[in-house]
């Protein structure tokens, strides 16, 4: 919770808004267009607190584009952020892993962004209490709110804002901007409002964890195998320690505890997918 002697807050609308200050030619649309975002974090996380307390675990009798068996709570969301996002007016096009097509928004509500997102990363895993999250990222369409759907097919480098947020003893959301700047905001329920706690976040430069799925191992290609024998079994000459292995399962709480502590977290192809 936070600090209720410190007057002089850092909430993420301020953040964004003091960005907003720095760019003189910017219009304030990637600042509603991420209201709408933290909008749909603080409803999610709300969702997750009392799943069990109103039946939202469980399946929904649906899979997703991959393939995935849905969660009642997947769906929930995925609403809850299409209906934030679209009413916002600054996105005209969604692209989310719970919905098989492109969702197209309305003329009359379009906006000059596209967002690609995950609205509850980790989900298989939210009947045990394990942390989830959701996943985002955000830019710009080369024409606009005039855009085609062949304009969202971009290299991830064209991407202007993206984050997670992770729901579990806190919630946290981690957003960037670019500009190698990695901010952490900590959401304080009392005032309902996300806090930065984490100002200028630099993954140290050698961690002790790595973190894969090790159950894909036979899977892997040679080269991705040897990488991480080296990393559990160093030469003996080297000097170096052995890492040990943390592996949550849920993408958002791996990645966060790499960012904070170091380490590895890895996704390998394999020949099973």
């Amino acid at each position: 919770m936070t600090d209720h002697h410190q007057t002089n807050l850092m909430t993420l609308t301020r953040y964004v808004l003091e960005e907003q200050r720095q760019h003189p030619d910017a219009t304030g649309d990637l600042t509603i267009a991420m209201n709408a975002v933290q909008l749909g974090c603080k409803f999610v996380e709300a969702c997750v607190r009392k799943a069990r307390l109103i039946n939202l675990v469980g399946l929904a009798g649906n899979t997703n584009v991959q393939g995935e068996d849905q969660k009642k709570l997947d769906v929930l969301s995925n609403e809850m952020f299409v209906n934030a996002l679209k009413a916002s007016g600054k996105f005209s096009f969604m692209v989310s892993e719970e919905v098989d097509d492109i969702v197209v928004v309305p003329e009359e509500l379009r906006g000059k962004y596209c967002i690609t997102f995950d609205p509850l990363d980790g989900s298989s895993n939210i009947d045990a209490g394990v942390n989830v999250g959701t996943i985002f990222g955000i830019w710009r369409l080369p024409s606009g709110p005039r855009a085609t759907v062949e304009e969202i097919l971009v290299p991830g480098s064209e991407i202007i804002a993206g984050g997670y947020c992770m729901y579990g003893s806190s919630c946290n959301l981690v957003l960037t901007f670019g500009g190698n700047r990695v901010e952490g905001f900590t959401l304080d329920p009392a005032i309902g409002e996300f806090i930065l706690t984490h100002p200028d976040i630099r993954i140290p430069p050698r961690g002790k964890i790595y973190s894969v799925n090790e159950g894909n191992s036979m899977y892997w290609d040679d080269a991705t195998r040897a990488y991480f024998d080296s990393l559990k079994a160093p030469p003996a000459d080297s000097g170096r320690k052995p890492y040990s292995a943390r592996y949550i399962g849920s993408m958002v709480a791996d990645v966060h505890r790499t960012l904070l502590y170091g380490g590895v977290f890895a996704y390998p192809s394999d020949r099973k997918s």
